[in-house]
């Protein structure tokens, strides 16, 4: 089992910014793509941002490019979420996911709480 476990929510102003993390702890070479999410209230969750195993390859939701940058550090098994130009659409609970690459199952984190004021 792998577990996940985010940090770094909180309340910031428009235009602001956070820098979210999730560590990984567990069977953490079991780890493929990691992945963050986020569901707003009266919302279902969406792709926020998506990194390869390596790193070397990286995609967005288009509501997001621009303004967020998702990075990992393999050797400290956390996956980070940069984002600037925070708007107040971008309130949610953040969470982080992670996919098995030997099995079909992947793991999810708790959630971090994010608020934008205008």
């Amino acid at each position: 089992q792998v577990q996940l476990v985010e940090s770094g929510g909180g309340l910031v102003q428009s235009g602001g910014s956070l820098r979210l993390s999730c560590a990984a702890s567990g069977i953490t070479y079991r780890i493929n793509v990691m992945s963050w999410y986020r569901q707003a209230p009266g919302k279902e969750r969406e792709l926020v941002a998506t990194i390869s195993m390596t790193g070397g390859s990286t995609n967005y939701a288009d509501a997001v490019k621009g303004r967020f940058t998702i990075s990992r550090d393999n050797a400290k098994n956390r996956v980070y979420l940069q984002m600037n130009s925070l708007k107040p659409e971008d309130t949610a609970v953040y969470y982080c996911n992670a996919d098995d690459r030997y099995y079909s199952s992947e793991y999810w984190g708790q959630g971090t709480q994010v608020t934008v004021s205008s």
